[in-house]
């Protein structure tokens, strides 16, 4: 969804405006940050903000957890570029969320504590399978990472007119200290508030562009799609009609099949996504916090339509397609043809916030998952003599993710951003969605089964995007100089994930393991939440 901008920044930056409009932003959250800071003192706090935010305020976080830079820059700029194929992918991270609401969120807040791991341990062997969910979470937070980090280089090049190395990298340095402060400082709390305040100015700088397009337009969504035609010349009409992108073969439209189950089915399993559940007192307001992320998520997403095309109208796809970054271009060149600098400016700054905002939220996720599922329950069997050591173990994770985070940012910012996305999703639809599903619906799931849906289907995905041509044998791969590869699809979805599945099947199946006590008490809680309050405040 991220392409590497190689050459010098968009022509009208001005990178005084952006960097003073992102500085600003720092500053408030920084002051928000310390704040809540003063009320996170026990890991309930640390972890789970005290469970103190209601439905509606998770929601617009979770709102503003999901939206990343790669999807604001990216959707826009693949409607722009390929029209109908390009609001494709805003369809399927929309339509994922239905599977969070119907199937995960309720239970998993009703069930579980902190982690996914919590939800697992319930009726399986604490050990082994919280240390196979800790692993699988921080595979698929570092990865996750490692793509912000990487696309904060993207912007750099892209806003700020800074195309050396060096310059680069101190930038993704920077963006990776100030993470580590929201965290180390402010815990989930502090995170929580910098998601909202996020998420309130991505959507409305997005509303007030959407506006002003269709105010050139005469508020007449026809005459937009028609100028769209118009500015891409001869072969227009494709904009409107499926097949831009992924028509072009038989294996095309298997890979867009792929990559649709893998975001429809990953975001469900996502970490950063199943810990916000936790941070609200019930599940009831676990139910609403969905609902809102789904009405915010989806409005945005119907303005990403209108900016794309009107980008396509306003800009044309062959401007994009020539400037840095080529289709990431298309946001940033739409708002500087309707504001100017200023405008450009306010949208650099958002699409900055963006990363600082997502990435502070996988680094408490991954922290929390180490701290409590291996430091606590695994290393120390749940009986450590400190209650406020486990906060501590959190907080030197987080410093050590995020160094590790900014290193391979560093490292990953000449790399293909999107081979790390689809990773991040293809583990998380892999690996955690199924065992979550299987340990809340199957009655005979056992802790065999549970190690063998998230070690197999983190391998499958893992050696699947190894041997694909996302990594080699192709022009956009990541190793665009080599060809090693044989399996045919970029994403591995359609294969891994069924794999995932029979996996835990098999692995069930044999061992002679099971607990049918256990599988009661958790389907009653999981259905009613009662006991859950309780464990919460452990």
């Amino acid at each position: 969804m991220i392409r590497l901008a190689q050459d010098a920044g968009l022509e009208g930056s001005n990178p005084a405006i952006n960097i003073s409009i992102f500085a600003a932003f720092v500053v408030v959250t920084l002051v928000v940050v310390l704040r809540a800071s003063r009320t996170t003192k026990t890991a309930s706090d640390y972890y789970a903000a005290g469970r103190a935010f209601s439905g509606p305020q998770n929601g617009i976080a979770i709102s503003g957890d999901y939206l990343s830079a790669a999807s604001f820059l990216g959707i826009v700029g693949a409607i722009a570029l390929y029209g109908y194929d390009g609001f494709l992918y805003s369809i399927g991270f929309l339509v994922a969320w239905l599977v969070a609401l119907l199937l995960v969120a309720e239970l998993l807040r009703n069930t579980g504590k902190f982690t996914m791991g919590d939800v697992l341990a319930f009726r399986m062997r604490q050990r082994p399978v919280r240390a196979a969910a800790a692993t699988s979470t921080l595979a698929v937070s570092f990865f996750y990472l490692l793509a912000q980090m990487a696309g904060a280089g993207v912007l750099v090049s892209l806003l700020l007119g800074i195309g050396s190395a060096v310059g680069q990298s101190v930038v993704i340095a920077i963006v990776g200290v100030i993470m580590i402060v929201y965290v180390l400082v402010g815990g989930m709390k502090g995170t929580t508030w910098v998601q909202i305040i996020k998420a309130a100015l991505l959507i409305a700088g997005a509303a007030a562009m959407t506006l002003w397009v269709l105010a050139r337009y005469g508020f007449d969504f026809s005459a937009l799609l028609q100028g769209a035609v118009d500015k891409a010349g001869a072969d227009g009409q494709r904009l409107l009609e499926p097949g831009a992108k992924y028509g072009t073969s038989e294996i095309s439209k298997l890979d867009f099949l792929s990559l649709g189950v893998a975001l429809v089915l990953g975001t469900a399993g996502l970490p950063h996504v199943l810990m916000r559940f936790y941070t609200v007192p019930t599940s009831r307001e676990a139910r609403r916090s969905v609902v809102w992320a789904i009405f915010l998520i989806g409005l945005f997403y119907l303005f990403s339509l209108v900016l794309g095309y009107g980008a396509a109208a306003i800009v044309g796809p062959e401007t994009i397609g020539d400037a840095p970054g080529a289709s990431n271009s298309a946001a940033p060149l739409l708002a500087q043809a309707l504001g100017g600098p200023v405008l450009l400016g306010f949208i650099s700054a958002v699409a900055f916030a963006t990363i600082l905002a997502v990435v502070a939220g996988l680094t408490i996720t991954a922290s929390a998952s180490f701290a409590h599922d291996i430091y606590a329950n695994v290393i120390k069997k749940g009986e450590a003599e400190d209650k406020q050591a486990e906060v501590r173990v959190a907080r030197i994770t987080a410093a050590v993710i995020g160094a590790l985070a900014i290193i391979g940012g560093i490292l990953a910012r000449n790399q293909n951003v999107a081979f790390l996305v689809s990773l991040a999703f293809a583990v998380a639809a892999s690996a955690n969605l199924p065992t979550l599903l299987y340990s809340l619906f199957w009655r005979r799931f056992n802790t065999a089964g549970a190690l063998c849906s998230i070690y197999g289907g983190l391998a499958v995905a893992v050696v699947l995007i190894v041997f694909s041509p996302a990594v080699s044998g192709s022009e956009s791969a990541m190793l665009s100089g080599v060809d090693f590869h044989w399996f045919p699809l970029e994403n591995p979805g359609l294969v891994s994930i069924p794999a995932s599945f029979l996996l835990g099947w098999l692995g069930t199946l044999l061992s002679s393991e099971h607990n049918e006590a256990k599988y009661m008490e958790m389907e009653v809680r999981s259905l009613t939440g009662a006991g859950a309050e309780k464990a919460s405040t452990h």
